[in-house]
C-alpha cells in the first residue's frame, strides 16, 4: 500500500524532482593511486580509452567492446630497512569483450590491452619493474552477437541502444570532508610530494569520520623500504607525514592517524619494496574501489557499478553514472538549487536518451521546477555524444 508523502514532489514524463532532508554524520572513503583496486580500475578504463582511439582512427566510429573485468593477484615480497625483494610477482588478468576483426582488418586487442596496462604501471608505481615484478594476462574474446547488434546503430549514425537494463546516480556538490579527503590522497600522490619524502608509496587509502565534535582521517600509507634505514627513522618519517599533511591543507583541528596497525613495540610496520600492498598478497579487482568522482560515499548516493573498461557509447552502467554526476553538477551551477542527486534507470534495447526514470532529488530549490525540466531534457538530447566527453575526459 502507498502512502501519500509529505515531499514536495514534482512530476513529468518519467522525471521527479523532490526534496534532499538534512545531513549530519559522515564517512567517506578513498583508495589512492596505487591500491590493488584502483590499478584495476584505472588500467581497464584506459585500455577502453585506448581501443575506442584505436578503432576511431581506423574505422572512423567506435566498435563493440567491455573490458571491464580484471583481476589483481597479489605477489610474495620480504621488505627490509634499506631495501627488500620481490620473491613472487603480481598477477594481472583481464578478462571482457572487444572486437577484433572488422571486414579484413585485423584488431590487436590483447596488445593494445598489455602494453597500455604496462604504459600506465611504468608511468604511476615508479618503485615497480614492469618487467620482473608483475605478469600480465589478457583474456579478452569477442564480443555477442545480440549486443554487438545493438551497438552497431552507432556507426550508422543512430542513436544507440542500452545494451543493459542498470542505473547511473551522482550527486553535486562533495561535501568539505570529502573534498579533504580526496586533497590528502592527491597530495601525498603528488610528483613533488615524492620527490620531498620519496619514501611514500602509492598505495594511500585515507577514511573519513565526521562526528558532531570532531572529525578523523585514518590514513594507510606503503612506504618503501629502501628509504627506510630503521625503525626510529619509520617513525620519524612517518611523522613528517602527517605534520606536512596538516600544513600544507591547513588542518588545524582534525584527527590525523597514520598507519593504525603499525606495532612499535613487535617491529611490525607498514613497509613495501614497491609502495603497494599488491606485492604481498593484497588482492584487487575492478568495481571494489572509487565510484567516478574519485570517492566511495556511503552517506550520499552511489552505484556499485563498476564502470571502468565499459564502452562509453551504450553501456548505461557507464553513461548513465558520468551524466548524472554531470547533471547534478549543472543544476547547482546554474542556481537552481544548493545541492542535487540524480538518479536515472534504463532498460535494455531502448535508446539511450530514453531512461525508463530520471529522479532527481534537490535541497532548497531556488528556481521553478519547469525551468530544471527544460535543463534535463537539453542534456538528454546530448547523450549520443556523450562518449567524447567520457573518452577525453581522460586526458
Amino acid at each position: 500500500m502507498n502512502k501519500k508523502s509529505n515531499i514536495n514532489m514534482h512530476s513529468h514524463n518519467g522525471i521527479l524532482i523532490e526534496s534532499i532532508t538534512a545531513e549530519g554524520i559522515e564517512i567517506a572513503e578513498r583508495k589512492g593511486l596505487g591500491h590493488p583496486d584502483t590499478i584495476c580500475d584505472l588500467i581497464t578504463e584506459q585500455i577502453s580509452v585506448e581501443l575506442s582511439k584505436y578503432y576511431l582512427k581506423e574505422f572512423g566510429a567506435i566498435m563493440h567492446h567491455n573490458v571491464d573485468k580484471a583481476l589483481l593477484i597479489g605477489g610474495q615480497s620480504q621488505p627490509a630497512y634499506k631495501g627488500g625483494k620481490i620473491i613472487l610477482p603480481i598477477s594481472l588478468i583481464f578478462a571482457g569483450r572487444a572486437t577484433y576483426q572488422v571486414g579484413d582488418k585485423k584488431i590487436p586487442v590483447e596488445e593494445i590491452a598489455v602494453e597500455t596496462a604496462k604504459k600506465w604501471l611504468r608511468k604511476n608505481l615508479r618503485n615497480l619493474d614492469t618487467h620482473s615484478g608483475i605478469e600480465i594476462t589478457s583474456k579478452i574474446r569477442m564480443g555477442s552477437n545480440e549486443l554487438v547488434e545493438l551497438f552497431n546503430r552507432f556507426g550508422k549514425g543512430e542513436i544507440p541502444l542500452s545494451n543493459d537494463t542498470s542505473f547511473g546516480v551522482g550527486y553535486y556538490p562533495t561535501s568539505i570532508l570529502e573534498d579533504t579527503i580526496i586533497k590528502i590522497e592527491t597530495l601525498l600522490n603528488y610528483p613533488d610530494t615524492k620527490e620531498k619524502f620519496p619514501f611514500v608509496g602509492e598505495d594511500i587509502k585515507v577514511m573519513g569520520v565526521k562526528n558532531p565534535d570532531k572529525t578523523n582521517f585514518t590514513i594507510s600509507i606503503a612506504m618503501v623500504d629502501k628509504y627506510i634505514s630503521n625503525l626510529e627513522d619509520y617513525v620519524l618519517k612517518i611523522n613528517l607525514i602527517r605534520e606536512y599533511i596538516r600544513k600544507s591543507l591547513n588542518l588545524k583541528d582534525v584527527i590525523i592517524d597514520i598507519n593504525t596497525a603499525d606495532d612499535y613495540s613487535r617491529e611490525s610496520i607498514y613497509l613495501t619494496v614497491t609502495g603497494t600492498s599488491a606485492e604481498n598478497g593484497d588482492d584487487g579487482q575492478v568495481g571494489r574501489g572509487n565510484r567516478i568522482n574519485g570517492l566511495i560515499t556511503p552517506y550520499h548516493p552511489m552505484s556499485l557499478e563498476a564502470t571502468s573498461g565499459k564502452n562509453p557509447v551504450s553501456h548505461i552502467g557507464k553513461i548513465y553514472n558520468y551524466f548524472a554526476r554531470d547533471l547534478s553538477r549543472l543544476i547547482v551551477e546554474n542556481n537552481f538549487s544548493e545541492k542535487a542527486n540524480v538518479f536515472i534507470v534504463s532498460q535494455i534495447g531502448k535508446p539511450i536518451n530514453e531512461p525508463q526514470l530520471l529522479h532527481i532529488k534537490l535541497k532548497n530549490i531556488t528556481s521553478d521546477p519547469e525551468k530544471i525540466k527544460v535543463l534535463v531534457l537539453e542534456q538528454l538530447k546530448e547523450l549520443p555524444q556523450y562518449w567524447k566527453k567520457i573518452i577525453y575526459e581522460q586526458e
